[in-house]
């Protein structure tokens, strides 16, 4: 007997993506909302310099931020980058492509490739990370650079309590975020070597949340679920989640704060010779006394804050 099974319900328009990212270029993402990708681009960019061996071709996925100049300045004899949004693609001279989910990339072609901010609005992510594995070269280098933990938590929950107020009921309107361990566990899957997963807080202040959600606009990462609303936003509902964010999560100067967690994914496509991680409970000593530096708890600094945790 032949069993039906329905198609797959995708989370993420790609379509509507396209569309938010020639927005954000026509707003001003470019000068104005692209602050912090480049803060991203320049973490990618030390991971990169971490790595002494040249690098004689690297795959970038995604151009925000100058991720291109920033992270591999000097290191990459030849480099492609590629982008979703045609308006993004031509302001930073990348190949435009209709689809990121699927990746047009030849098997062993580079020994390096970065996705830069992409992952978070993936619908198949560990099939973005497969085809990047196998778009390297044995022993190549993979660095995946996405939002997820508790960013924009406090959004989320400001919307939540404010339609349960004015209209009784939720609706999608933040995206689920993966946690670091989660995507840890992703490039295990997609069958990378060494791998490792850490993410990098930025605490940022605004006057609002209407100037938060305005800032969203400028990124291109404004709602593109699909299962989104598709109603205006009605005018009593952006005034409480304008009172509740500012009641629950202000900030020191007077406004609001909004959190992004970067996650950051790197791994190595198998070769022979690589070093083997040693079964748990086999270590001969502790990492803080081979330092000589002390264990502490992580914790967020003050200020446009910045603060990794593994």
């Amino acid at each position: 007997m032949q069993v039906n099974t329905p198609p797959r319900q995708e989370m993420f328009d790609s379509r509507q993506q396209k569309i938010q990212r020639d927005r954000a270029v026509r707003l001003g993402f470019v000068d104005k909302g692209a602050f912090l990708h480049q803060h991203v681009a320049e973490q990618i960019g030390e991971r990169v310099a971490d790595v002494t061996r040249p690098f004689t071709r690297a795959i970038v996925i995604g151009s925000g931020g100058g991720v291109h100049a920033r992270a591999l300045a000097g290191r990459a004899a030849k480099i492609q980058q590629i982008e979703l949004s045609s308006s993004m693609a031509k302001a930073a001279g990348a190949e435009h492509v209709d689809d990121i989910d699927t990746l047009a990339l030849d098997q062993h072609q580079a020994d390096l490739v970065i996705s830069a901010l992409e992952m978070h609005a993936l619908n198949d992510p560990v099939g973005h990370l497969i085809q990047m594995r196998r778009a390297l070269k044995p022993d190549g280098l993979m660095i995946a650079a996405l939002f997820g933990g508790e960013t924009l938590n406090e959004l989320r929950a400001s919307f939540a309590e404010a339609e349960v107020k004015t209209v009784g009921g939720l609706s999608p309107r933040v995206a689920p975020m993966a946690e670091v361990r989660d995507l840890g566990g992703l490039l295990q899957r997609a069958g990378f070597a060494m791998p490792v997963a850490d993410v990098e807080r930025y605490t940022v202040a605004y006057k609002s949340a209407q100037d938060l959600m305005h800032d969203l606009r400028l990124m291109g990462e404004t709602n593109i679920q699909t299962a989104r609303r598709r109603e205006t936003l009605r005018r009593d509902t952006l005034a409480a989640v304008e009172q509740i964010y500012a009641s629950n999560f202000p900030s020191e100067s007077g406004g609001i704060t909004a959190t992004f967690d970067v996650v950051f994914l790197t791994g190595w496509s198998p070769a022979a010779g690589q070093p083997q991680p040693l079964r748990p409970g086999t270590a001969k000593a502790r990492l803080a006394d081979a330092l000589g530096s002390t264990e502490q708890s992580t914790g967020d600094t003050a200020g446009f804050r910045s603060s990794s945790e593994d």
